[in-house]
């Protein structure tokens, strides 16, 4: 798994634009109080079960490769000229 160029900072998109997609689409509430490693799960399950991304093997699921997988989501919803894409 190579690491992204800005990946901490399209980690940090992704959280927020997860969130806009999953309350958007009525499948949850988040809560002031959801932990960033539990927003990240959930984001990463509900991306994969509208095969918006393709899923990891149960036994590589960890919370770096699902934050790898919502940067390299986030990345492709960004327009092409973006600072985080160069």
């Amino acid at each position: 798994m190579k690491k992204l160029k800005h990946e901490a900072e399209l980690v940090k998109g992704a959280i927020p634009a997860g969130m806009k997609y999953g309350e958007e689409r009525g499948a949850v509430v988040f809560e002031p109080t959801d932990s960033a490693s539990e927003k990240i799960l959930f984001i990463y399950r509900l991306l994969v079960h509208d095969k918006l991304i393709q899923a990891l093997p149960e036994d590589q699921v960890s919370q770096q490769s699902m934050r790898h997988k919502l940067a390299i989501w986030y990345s492709h919803q960004l327009p092409k000229d973006h600072p985080l894409l160069k």
